[in-house]
């Protein structure tokens, strides 16, 4: 968003993200080491009924974003995550 305020000529939407596809696994895991816990959880089968409109993969396409000229790296998923619950979720709610 930055970027995009310091640049007014370019407009229009823009995927974001690393460009890299990332597994739930992936975040789990980010999650647990974000707290400094031991990674534990138990997989089942998936639903039938809910394998049929289960979207189970996806990659942002960030090549629009970079032939604007965006050049600088994303946030890592781990870093993102650990960040969040840090500065976010492990503070104190000062609306309440």
């Amino acid at each position: 968003m930055l970027w995009l305020r310091d640049n007014p000529t370019i407009s229009g939407l823009f995927n974001l993200g690393t460009g890299q596809a990332r597994s739930w696994w992936d975040m789990a895991k980010a999650m647990f080491a974000a707290v400094n816990r031991a990674c534990t959880i138990e997989f089942m089968d998936m639903p039938v009924e809910m394998s049929v409109s289960y979207q189970n993969y996806t990659q942002a396409d960030i090549g629009k974003l970079r032939s604007a000229g965006y050049d600088r790296p994303f946030t890592s998923l781990e870093d993102g995550v650990r960040d969040y619950i840090s500065n976010y979720l492990a503070k104190d709610d000062i609306y309440r």
